[in-house]
């Protein structure tokens, strides 16, 4: 009989030893996890408590008739009541939708192309021109507060630059720019626009130092015009530039609070949106859940042109 003898590398009467499984291999130390958790953990925390947790309050709240009184834990809860009410006995939401819709028109019609025009205009290199965007630029750095007080100066009856240059100084004469409903809302829109407009040619003005010159090169040689190469060559090439534009025009128009604010609280021919959400839950009316229920129409106007432009982005990187 043969005696078999144990395996190379094991002791006799021991089992051979099995392979360890591969470590896996960490890239990050326990330094880089904690600086990674802290850079991300605060940001996220802030994203949920500032931003999603009111989202969700005001979700809730919209569906109540709570005044703010009494404790959040026994909200009186009143369905739908909310949103049928604003839609057929508030005198002001519908103004304030058209309102919000002459805002959007204004600022696509009127503001959007001024200040694609001024950056195109600046964008040929004239002389003064970083002096002229400056000049162009400075409303967008002033906030739409500051903006209303410098705008009521200016529209002021009594003693306003506009009346004085137009020559109505005669107290019997003059006009109430920002107390007359029929033109008030005009007025602060020219205001608004004012600052749009160098929001605007900031934005294009970027967009139109990325183009490729052999375009306009090429343009030319083939006889283009400056219209035709801008028509046909530059502004399909800025396309991307032309949404944001767009996406940040829309929800500029549909935030729009501060100015018409500042003027009048948002009445007398300035209801807005927000307005009306400020007013209502505001110290004059306490009313938290309609208040509420205005926000969360605002909201999901809102969000119809920032989720399409979510979509277009996001189906543009998969393609």
């Amino acid at each position: 009989m043969t005696s078999s003898s144990p395996a190379v590398g094991t002791k006799a009467g021991s089992l051979p030893r099995r392979p360890r499984g591969r470590r896996r291999i960490s890239y990050f130390t326990k330094r880089d996890k904690l600086v990674l958790t802290v850079m991300i953990g605060i940001p996220l925390l802030f994203d949920l408590v500032l931003i999603w947790f009111p989202v969700l309050l005001t979700t809730i709240f919209s569906f109540t008739s709570w005044d703010g009184l009494g404790t959040m834990f026994k909200l009186p809860f009143n369905g739908t009541e909310n949103f049928q009410a604003i839609a057929t006995t508030n005198p002001d939401f519908w103004p304030a939708v058209q309102h919000n819709l002459i805002w959007i028109g204004v600022f696509l019609v009127v503001a959007t192309p001024f200040g694609i025009f001024l950056a195109v205009l600046l964008d040929r290199n004239i002389r003064g021109t970083r002096v002229y965007q400056s000049i162009f630029f400075m409303p967008v750095v002033l906030s739409l507060a500051l903006i209303g007080f410098m705008w009521q100066l200016i529209y002021a009856p009594d003693n306003g630059l506009l009346n004085s240059v137009l020559g109505r100084t005669d107290p019997n004469n003059t006009i109430n720019w920002l107390g007359n409903p029929s033109i008030n809302l005009w007025a602060v829109l020219v205001a608004a626009s004012w600052r749009q407009a160098g929001y605007v040619m900031v934005l294009y003005l970027a967009g139109l130092k990325g183009v490729d010159p052999g375009l306009r090169e090429a343009a030319a040689l083939d006889g283009a015009g400056a219209w035709a190469t801008f028509r046909h060559v530059v502004f399909p090439t800025l396309k991307p530039i032309n949404i944001v534009i767009l996406v940040v025009t829309l929800i500029e128009s549909l935030r729009a609070f501060d100015i018409a604010y500042i003027v009048n609280g948002g009445r007398n021919g300035l209801q807005l949106l927000s307005t009306l959400i400020t007013n209502n839950i505001g110290s004059e009316a306490s009313r938290i859940g309609y208040g509420s229920a205005l926000a969360m129409i605002l909201l999901v106007v809102t969000l119809v042109p920032i989720c399409t432009y979510l979509y277009q982005t996001f189906s543009k990187d998969v393609r």
